[in-house]
């Protein structure tokens, strides 16, 4: 079903992109209330899909560091290879927090080599704030130029193993020093390394090699993923966020807000309950209802509370997603006066109830009542609600408890016909032919094509549910 979620997906994109000149020029789609989905679950959702490999510090890659001092301002006529320098210090520290101080009295220029430990396709960001007014070169191709005031513009090197290469940065001012940073590009599972070399999700970046930011769709994360802005592959990790909101993105005339709500290591059984929830036996305990302490007790026996109660973490959520729209003028004064409307509720969760018993078997009694209280409590009655199953558990799994989860996310699909009033307003997306390996507990190894493609699932299955195409 999902062996080509990327095409199916592509040609979405295709038929539902609208300019945003052409939703600005009409005056009814300005006036519409933002459409609103709100997101949530545990640390997945949270997000853990790696963006790139990770700047870090540039130091021990680079050998025999010296910096020459040439006479006078920079002059980008002359050849300052073959010039005298007035002086020339070799580096003891370059890169890392406390790099070798540069003499001052005129041009600046670094020279020496580079040695990668792993064969990829390495960015080199030389300098920090005015310093990064320079021209780097490696194995004399240019790889960083920013003129002063002006834009930078960077192109990657593919950089082999073990192999020295020469390197020279120039710098224009007299603000000049070995700070600097280098990222690998093409990182396996990468956003990064799916988009430049696999040409996948090619929506993401513009014809600049740029993280596009969408201005119709607009993030706003609350207690883990915190921050508020334009949806974008803009940040160190993603969620299922970003495809999720491209697919509603595509299909609203009007501006989308993906509200996420969101904390690692919590169960639905524990500290997700929701509101109403009674405290039941098993295996001889006797399990937590709503806002009752500990999690579980031995039969005929006082329980002594801890500093946690079952719900509290719903709380913390959608108590905090509740304040958000609350002051919804005051949060996204952009969209002043026009108020929202709740369109839909994600959940991508069940990890840590996988180890408990008395969770697993709860599992399905849990989810359909989190399902109507969100849907009570966020006075939405007609809200469609996605569920994404674990992506590591397949249908054959042995694994007892995470069978019991995973038969329990697709009993509530409506289409299941176990729960009628559940027929056409909420489904669950099969996820395991979209994971990349590793599991839930690893983060799936922080692969981005498993979060993306699980968010443009969840966003397709949403959209179905919308009646769209």
């Amino acid at each position: 079903m999902f062996k080509n979620i990327y095409i199916s997906v592509s040609l979405i994109f295709f038929m539902h992109s609208i300019s945003v000149a052409e939703k600005l020029g009409n005056g009814a789609v300005n006036s519409k209330p933002i459409s609103v989905y709100i997101l949530s679950g545990q640390s997945n959702m949270v997000g853990a899909g790696k963006v790139d490999g990770g700047s870090s510090r540039w130091g021990e890659q680079f050998l025999d560091p010296e910096v020459s001092v040439y006479e006078g301002v920079y002059d980008s006529e002359v050849d300052y290879d073959n010039l005298e320098p007035l002086k020339v210090l070799k580096l003891e520290k370059f890169g890392g927090t406390e790099p070798t101080p540069y003499p001052g009295g005129g041009t600046r220029v670094t020279r020496g080599f580079v040695k990668i430990k792993e064969t990829g396709t390495y960015e080199f960001r030389p300098g920090y704030g005015g310093s990064m007014e320079n021209v780097m070169e490696v194995g004399g191709k240019v790889v960083h130029r920013k003129e002063v005031g002006g834009e930078i513009f960077r192109t990657a090197i593919k950089l082999e193993s073990g192999k020295k290469v020469p390197f020279k940065i120039t710098y224009f001012t007299n603000d000049a020093n070995g700070l600097g940073w280098i990222v690998r590009l093409d990182v396996p599972g990468t956003l990064t390394s799916l988009v430049n070399f696999k040409g996948m999700y090619p929506y993401l970046k513009n014809n600049k090699g740029q993280w596009i930011a969408r201005d119709d769709v607009y993030y706003k994360g609350v207690i883990a993923a915190a921050g508020s802005r334009w949806l974008s592959a803009d940040s160190g990790k993603i969620g299922p966020e970003l495809g999720f909101g491209y697919i509603l993105g595509n299909h609203h005339e009007e501006p989308v807000l993906i509200l996420k709500a969101s904390q690692g290591n919590r169960s639905l059984g524990w500290d997700f309950l929701p509101p109403g929830s009674k405290q039941y036996e098993f295996d001889g305990k006797i399990y937590a209802g709503y806002k009752q302490s500990p999690d579980t007790w031995d039969k005929g026996t006082e329980p002594k509370p801890i500093n946690w109660y079952a719900g509290k973490q719903y709380d913390d959520c959608f108590g905090a997603a509740k304040k958000v729209l609350n002051n919804f003028d005051e949060n996204f004064p952009h969209w002043k006066g026009r108020g929202y409307v709740i369109k839909g509720f994600a959940w991508w969760q069940g990890d840590k109830d996988r180890y408990n018993s008395g969770h697993a078997n709860r599992y399905e009694k849990n989810l359909v009542h989190l399902i109507n209280t969100l849907r009570n409590e966020f006075k939405a009655p007609d809200a469609k609600f996605v569920i994404g199953t674990l992506g590591q558990t397949s249908r054959g799994t042995s694994h007892k408890n995470e069978k019991l989860i995973l038969n329990a996310q697709l009993a509530v699909d409506g289409e299941a016909g176990k729960y009628s009033q559940f027929k056409g307003n909420v489904s669950t997306v099969y996820t395991h032919p979209l994971s990349q390996g590793g599991a839930s507990n690893s983060h799936y190894n922080g692969n981005a094509q498993t979060y993306m493609d699980i968010g443009l699932a969840m966003g397709k299955s949403m959209l179905n549910l919308l009646g769209g195409k």
